[in-house]
């Protein structure tokens, strides 16, 4: 057992990133019974849709899951309250400070993990009590972090500094590139947009299908006046960098925007209009799979790829 599989209970050093449109409860079941560690995404929900999507997951799966809560949204008071109340055990916390909610949370016997993209946040989540900590890198779908560190150069750095157990995120949907994560000094991994193209996941048939369409080069990070978000290139994100040109306002930026772009995006499938979020990894992924074929895949290529490396 690793500190990750130890920490949480499960069987692989696998967690399902807790993705807006895309983790509900049936992703986040999923990842569980497949042996990992699934998230829900309460970035996309209203606080009585995260209880629903509770009460459901505990009755699709007896294993150990958490919900993901970005601390930026509103209503945060309500979700912490309804994550005590149904009793979830484990909650991934980012996009904030972490804090905020760690004690509280710890104090009621959850465990707590905060996601970061920086050394320098590793150790304040550290110094807040969490009990691990997710180093993101750059090469991730969704909102990202302002340094722009790879992965592969964040893990390393990070693991120097951290005594709490690390996982890596960005880039990662592979076992190849699991193993390689966990030499970097990482205990284990957070899979994103591997499972975003899963058949499980919440998201409209036409974005995955986008997804598995992408090839390398075809996402972008963009909107760093707001908040970083790596996109895939379609005429939303055009008309984005056409707006550029113009050195626009943070407020022109934001009308350009609009309300619930992502969702149209990702959920409604608008492929033109919507935001559409997702890694730079995507250009690896080529078909859409149930969860426990895309668990059973990683495990099975990050054993041989390990056997490799001893023969060399």
């Amino acid at each position: 057992m690793n500190k990750i599989t130890q920490l949480f209970n499960i069987q692989y050093p696998i967690i399902g990133a807790g993705m807006i449109w895309a983790s509900g409860y049936k992703l986040a079941a999923a990842v569980s019974n497949a042996g990992g560690l699934g998230l829900i995404g309460a970035g996309s929900m209203y606080p009585d849709v995260l209880r629903e999507h509770i009460q459901k997951c505990k009755n699709a799966t007896n294993k150990p899951f958490g919900v993901n809560v970005p601390m930026l949204y509103p209503n945060i008071e309500e979700i912490m309250n309804i994550i005590v109340e149904e009793g979830v055990k484990v909650v991934f916390t980012s996009a904030g400070n972490p804090k905020t909610w760690t004690a509280f949370l710890k104090e009621r016997g959850i465990t707590v993990v905060h996601v970061v993209s920086s050394v320098k946040f590793a150790l304040k989540a550290q110094e807040a009590g969490v009990d691990a900590v997710v180093a993101e890198g750059f090469e991730a779908g969704g909102h990202n972090g302002r340094e722009e560190t790879t992965t592969f150069t964040l893990i390393p750095m990070v693991r120097e500094k951290l005594t709490v157990p690390l996982v890596a995120a960005g880039g990662i949907a592979t076992g190849r590139g699991m193993l390689a994560a966990m030499v970097l000094g990482a205990d284990g991994v957070q899979v994103g947009s591997r499972f975003a193209a899963s058949t499980e996941s919440s998201s409209h048939e036409k974005f995955k299908q986008a997804i598995v369409n992408a090839q390398d080069g075809d996402t972008h990070v963009t909107l760093k006046e707001l908040a970083p978000v790596r996109l895939i290139k379609n005429k939303f994100f055009h008309d984005v960098n056409a707006l550029y040109t113009t050195a626009p306002t943070k407020e022109a930026l934001m009308a350009l925007l609009g309300r619930a772009r992502a969702k149209k995006g990702m959920f409604e499938g608008d492929l033109e209009e919507g935001e559409l979020e997702i890694g730079q990894i995507s250009g690896l992924i080529n078909e859409i799979k149930p969860v426990a074929g895309i668990v059973k895949d990683m495990i099975t290529e990050f054993e041989e790829a390990k056997k490799e490396m001893i023969t060399f």
